[in-house]
């Protein structure tokens, strides 16, 4: 790892970075989902397997201990653990001072607003938020009633063609088209049984929920698609309910979920599946001035 007068510790070393910030990021599941789930990505599918070029990522220790980690897989976005402003404002030096590009950042709400304003300050750039979102975890599950026709069943190679197809409009409808491959995502979510399917009475698949891989006892739900023809006849709320219902059947401590906070129906859904809330999350995205870097 290399440092320059900070606290931070930077690398592009997926194993050291696990064997500096595992234990830390174990140690929160459920605030550390995304942290969890794509380092183990990672290491399942090699270092370059999202974006093609090297991962930073980067621990914040003192005394001994890792209170605070990042990780950034090109293109998406710097993602962090909870800061404070003043070690937000201290990362932010580091990262201008080690050239790293930072397109954007996604953490809890505080800390990406946090970190947004040092990043205004430091690189000159505009922070645009891009969506705020809750972090769920499952408590009771409720089946919703009556259940849609048609059943659940995990997906296969066969439905390669049409989950890539669903992934990609369901990128585009967040605001996250174009930064992977759908038909990679496709065949990595087929491998372990990470996407079921709703198919109605004639075998059709009419909506799709996925599963990340579990680590650190906890699951996380997603994504849920229904194409926009077939909303509104329960098909998500079904799919979904299958999944967690597997998830807790298979001994997972945490199932967990992120929902768009504009969106009223999904958030009011799972609530009513059994999902409460943990805590809230924001992603900005950043502009700059094109004058100040020529």
């Amino acid at each position: 790892m290399t440092s320059v007068a900070y606290d931070w510790q930077l690398t592009h070393d997926l194993d050291a970075f696990l064997g500096r910030a595992g234990d830390f990021l174990r140690s929160r599941p459920a605030q550390h989902t995304v942290a969890l789930t794509v380092t183990d990505a990672l290491r399942r599918r090699g270092p370059r397997g999202v974006g093609g070029a090297a991962p930073v990522f980067g621990a914040l220790e003192r005394d001994g201990a890792v209170t605070a980690a990042l990780f950034r897989t090109p293109p998406y976005r710097l993602n962090l653990t909870s800061l404070d402003e003043r070690d937000a404002d201290t990362l932010a030096a580091l990262l201008v001072h080690a050239e790293i590009e930072v397109p954007g950042v996604s953490a809890d709400t505080d800390t990406a607003a946090a970190f947004a304003e040092a990043w205004r300050r430091r690189a000159g750039a505009t922070p645009v938020l891009l969506r705020g979102e809750r972090l769920y975890r499952l408590g009771d599950l409720t089946v919703p009633e009556p259940a849609p026709p048609g059943r659940a069943r995990v997906a296969g190679v066969a439905d390669r063609e049409l989950l890539a197809r669903w992934y990609t409009e369901f990128a585009e409808a967040i605001g996250e088209g174009g930064y992977r491959d759908a038909g990679a995502w496709a065949d990595d979510r087929i491998s372990y049984g990470g996407l079921t399917v709703w198919e109605d009475p004639d075998g059709t698949p009419v909506a799709m929920a996925g599963g990340s891989a579990p680590i650190a006892g906890q699951v996380r739900v997603g994504p849920v698609y229904t194409p926009a023809h077939l909303r509104g006849r329960g098909y998500a709320g079904a799919v979904t309910a299958e999944v967690s219902r597997a998830a807790v059947a298979a001994g997972h401590q945490d199932v967990l979920l992120f929902t768009d906070l504009a969106n009223p129906t999904s958030n009011g859904l799972y609530q009513r599946i059994g999902y409460r809330p943990v805590s809230d999350f924001a992603t900005y995205d950043f502009t700059y001035d094109v004058a100040r870097t020529t």
